[in-house]
């Protein structure tokens, strides 16, 4: 392609239009867009007397690929910019719209601004690209507030713009406002195209509402984008982050065309729902097909192979990724392999190997080692790893939490009981946790011990008759469940814990037939976990619990991670 560019490009200099600034514009483009940026450079350089249009094919060239471009080019692009301000010319639409993304990728949100202000000096304030732009900067740096601003301030927003706004809210976690503008989108009378179908289908599969995803994919379908890989790629990722890893596997099947996303979608569904060696079949599929895995592919193989205590194949894994694949391991795959080696009981090679790791000083990869800690009842390494991440990271209250519970397990109350006050001294509080479950009248979301939902009293009273049920299971169980292992004062706050309160509400309005599939956002405790199984089991109901490390599948009073978790 580059050779193509420079024989038109030297067609143009014999007819002697070389000098002609339309034509020289056209060049800049065509270079930039063969990824031949240093010749579009030299060209730019070589024309006496640009104008805007010369500028302005320049500034974008300089920002067009996203993924090659460095800071010393997006600098370049914000110093052309401030030229075309020097030379007295009057910016256009596209100066403005390829200045705002240069921005953009540069992460300098304080510039972004001042061309801001530009565009309202210039009356440019309406117009859809620089409106998107501008939308996507804000997003991007964190400035929700300024974004919405910009949304409400075009007279009339189109497509581009309703995928700005969605998927800024997605990128910065406001997903029930995304779903929201979605909405508002379709009452607006405009059709979304496939991306902004397939955001709000990740939108849905964040907040775990299978049933508003599958109705946007019914839309998708009759829209006539129902064969759209993307689509059918955010689908699997819909069903699979709300339980329903079979209904994943059939949207895969579904598919005319799998790309590396979607092998790599189903292997990550198979991994979080704790099914290892059907993630592991289908990366040899992947592979026997011809598609190149790439980092996130090797992130749901290293995550199968954690969750199924596979630590040998994990560490080969990791191995084949880097010597055979060429790829740098980030820090998520790193923690992987902490997690690997931790839950397996590998303390000491867990911790020789963050120690060897270039991410050595992020907590992140301690906090699983730490986690690890608590599941094999290390104290003393716990207490060194929790002293760690306290350096690092003295406001996160997750290390605090860990080592509290691990003094808990130990019977070490009095140092257990210093954490708590430890905590207060600085100011750290735990992130509270939080439940909810999808049911035909919406989502229904709990705290531990809430007592705001409308049907509270019917709730308290089934949970009252759960916690009863699971009292007399285990007075009569041979399985070797102790009645002390649950917690069987009827006032300790544990028997409130949200995901209890949601199961209680699924048990109530959900069918017989119907698995109750409830969302957590930190990790179960063991005390709800040992109780989602034997109310598995006294209730006869499959339950389906997501927290913040995996999927568990209960059955019959059994867990799918058999309790290697």
């Amino acid at each position: 392609l580059r050779d193509i560019a420079a024989v038109v490009h030297g067609c143009v200099v014999k007819a002697g239009l070389d000098s002609d600034v339309f034509l020289a514009s056209a060049m800049v483009d065509m270079y930039a867009k063969k990824g031949a940026l240093s010749e579009a450079v030299a060209l730019f350089k070589s024309v006496l007397d640009p104008n805007v249009v010369v500028f302005n094919a320049m500034i974008a060239g300089l920002c067009r690929d996203e993924a090659a471009v460095g800071m010393d080019v997006l600098r370049e692009a914000l110093s052309l910019y401030s030229e075309v301000q020097s030379r007295g010319m009057e910016p256009t639409e596209f100066t403005f719209s390829s200045i705002i993304r240069a921005c953009n990728l540069a992460g300098d949100i304080e510039f972004g601004k001042q061309i801001h202000g530009q565009v309202l000096k210039h009356c440019f304030q309406g117009n859809d690209f620089i409106g998107s732009a501008l939308i996507d900067l804000y997003f991007n740096s964190g400035y929700m507030e300024d974004g919405f601003s910009c949304f409400r301030s075009v007279p009339k927003q189109d497509v581009v713009m309703w995928a700005a706004m969605i998927s800024g809210c997605v990128q910065n976690e406001l997903f029930e406002r995304a779903l929201t503008l979605f909405h508002e989108l379709l009452a607006a009378g405009l059709k979304p195209d496939p991306f902004t179908i397939s955001i709000v289908m990740n939108a849905c599969a964040s907040l775990a509402v299978a049933r508003t995803g599958e109705q946007i994919q019914c839309f998708a379908t009759k829209s006539g984008f129902g064969r759209f890989t993307a689509i059918g790629n955010s689908c699997i990722h819909m069903y699979a982050r709300s339980g329903d890893v079979d209904a994943a596997v059939r949207r895969f099947q579904e598919m005319e065309l799998h790309d590396v996303v979607s092998w790599s979608a189903v292997i990550s569904s198979h991994a979080q729902h704790g099914c290892a060696r059907e993630a592991l079949r289908f990366f040899s599929e992947m592979v026997d097909a011809k598609v190149v895995p790439n980092e996130i592919t090797f992130l749901g193989v290293l995550t199968a192979c954690s969750h199924g205590g596979l630590v040998d194949e994990g560490l080969r894994y990791y191995e084949i990724m880097k010597n055979e694949y060429a790829l740098s391991p980030t820090i998520k795959h790193r923690t992987c392999v902490v997690d690997l080696l931790g839950r397996a009981g590998r303390l000491a090679d867990a911790e020789a190997f963050i120690r060897d790791s270039i991410f050595h000083d992020e907590p992140v990869i301690w906090r699983s080692l730490l986690a690890s800690c608590r599941i094999h009842r290390d104290m003393e390494r716990g207490q060194l790893v929790a002293d760690r991440i306290m350096e690092l990271q003295p406001s996160s209250s997750a290390s605090y939490v860990n080592l509290y519970n691990i003094y808990l397990d130990a019977g070490e109350l009095s140092l257990a009981s210093k954490i708590r006050d430890v905590m207060k001294e600085r100011g750290v509080k735990k992130e509270p946790g939080l439940s909810w479950i999808e049911l035909r009248s919406g989502v229904h979301s709990f705290v531990a011990g809430d007592k705001c939902h409308p049907e509270s009293n019917t709730i308290y009273a089934k949970l009252a008759d759960m916690l009863s049920k699971i009292d007399k299971l285990t007075a009569t169980d041979t399985s070797g469940t102790k009645s002390d292992d649950i917690t069987r004062n009827e006032q300790s706050w544990m028997n409130w814990h949200s995901e209890k309160l949601a199961v209680a509400l699924g048990l109530i309005h959900l069918p017989q037939s119907a698995p109750i599939r409830v969302m957590k956002n930190l990790r179960v405790c063991r005390d709800c976990h040992l109780a989602m199984k034997l109310i598995s089991k006294s209730e006869n109901r499959e339950i389906i619990l997501r927290d913040a490390i995996r999927f568990h599948h209960f059955r019959d009073g059994s867990c799918s991670c058999a309790d290697y978790w």
